[in-house]
């Protein structure tokens, strides 16, 4: 059978850059891209909602020696075509025998009829996705595992630490919490290894990444006797959504409170599953004030200049801070530290970033395969609630 001949247009790498692969398949086929594709994906690459697919994309042609790139047009009146217009000219003026364009584009699709030119929708195309998303904390099947990641084997998760392949045949119980689905178990286990100082956590709305991580924070600081951590904190970056609340009176803790209303209810559940009272001032009161010295709650600005140790620290709603923020709140840990950064790439508040630009983001792509990191993408059939169920199964 002869080889096909497909031409790349600019959407189909955006929308997928492992297209380049799958449509070789192997040695089968050849795969083309124009030179006006190059100058398309040159310009977008600064833009901030897909910037990051485009660089994966480029970083893809750059590490393909066997991709066959199309010289420029020549010609001036060719130079004041469309970028359309020049990608069916390129395809015309290079003598490849029987090329295909692969595109996603209704009216370039209609041009190829007046070209002659043989053309193709790219079915396999994949949402904008963030580092964090795209490595889900597993390796695939017959690839190398990253380190602390996880691989399926026989249908059971197998966890590669530096002490080699762990099956997950057990399923963690921590305060009462009991996992419902497997990738809270695997999240749990991060949670709970003492070789891993940080441990990343996403996942949308409604998985219990919050839920889970107070519950492994209560048992390390509370209840291991064989850690020196007697502490939790838990930091957030405030952006408000909707309209602002404006000043408000009172203390840390009371001007926090709007904030974190669902962390103090998260941890009052908690306390009714199993007892807590260390957390707590007056844990016999109707109303139940957080002990600073075993649970404090501090917005990012309060941590410049503090020493952490012997602690648990939780960052939640992480991927709305910023790549500084987030060095200077790492940078603050010391000796005896477990550091939980949960977030969504997927609800930036923070109008200054993105799905790539964004504190969870960066810890991903930065210490993915690091000693003492790990990261998981929690899913499954269960949420919160029905209604988290709908939103989340239609892609609202």
């Amino acid at each position: 059978m002869a080889k096909k001949n497909y031409v790349l247009d600019t959407n189909v790498l955006i929308e997928n850059p492992k297209c380049i692969t799958a449509l070789r398949n192997g040695q089968e086929n050849n795969v083309y891209v124009p030179y006006t594709v190059l100058t398309e994906l040159d310009k977008l690459k600064k833009d901030q909602r897909i910037g990051h697919v485009v660089t994966q994309a480029i970083h893809t042609i750059l590490n393909d020696p066997e991709l066959n790139i199309f010289p420029p047009v020549t010609s001036h009146e060719d130079k004041d075509l469309s970028p359309d217009d020049r990608i069916l000219k390129e395809i015309s003026d290079n003598t490849l025998e029987n090329p295909i364009l692969v595109t996603n584009d209704r009216i370039l699709q209609i041009k190829t009829r007046l070209y002659e030119i043989d053309c193709e929708g790219y079915r396999d195309s994949m949402p904008f996705r963030s580092d964090s998303q795209l490595f889900t904390g597993f390796t695939d099947e017959g690839e190398t595992p990253v380190r602390n990641s996880f691989q399926w084997e026989n249908g059971t998760p197998v966890f590669w630490g530096d002490d080699g392949p762990k099956p997950m045949g057990y399923t963690h119980e921590v305060w009462g919490v009991k996992p419902r689905s497997v990738y809270q178990n695997l999240a749990m286990e991060l949670m709970l290894n003492p070789d891993l100082n940080l441990v990343s956590i996403q996942s949308e709305a409604g998985y219990g990444k919050t839920f889970l991580a107070l519950a492994c924070a209560l048992y390390l600081a509370l209840e291991k006797k064989d850690n020196n951590c007697d502490k939790v904190y838990l930091v957030k970056p405030i952006w408000e959504i909707g309209a602002k609340m404006g000043f408000l009176p009172g203390d840390v803790e009371e001007k926090m409170q709007p904030y974190v209303r669902y962390v103090h209810d998260l941890a009052i559940k908690l306390h009714e599953q199993r007892p807590a009272n260390r957390i707590f001032l007056d844990s016999g009161s109707d109303r139940l004030r957080f002990n600073q010295k075993k649970f404090e709650i501090l917005p990012i600005a309060y941590i410049r200049g503090m020493n952490l140790e012997n602690c648990v620290v939780i960052i939640d709603e992480m991927q709305n801070m910023s790549r500084n923020e987030t060095r200077a709140l790492l940078t603050r840990m010391g000796e005896g530290v477990k550091c939980i950064c949960l977030g969504d790439t997927r609800q930036v508040d923070n109008p200054y970033l993105n799905e790539s630009n964004n504190g969870l983001n960066w810890v991903v792509k930065k210490l993915k395969g690091y000693k003492g990191y790990g990261h998981m993408v929690l899913k499954g059939e269960r949420s919160r609630g029905p209604i988290t169920d709908m939103v989340l199964k239609s892609g609202l």
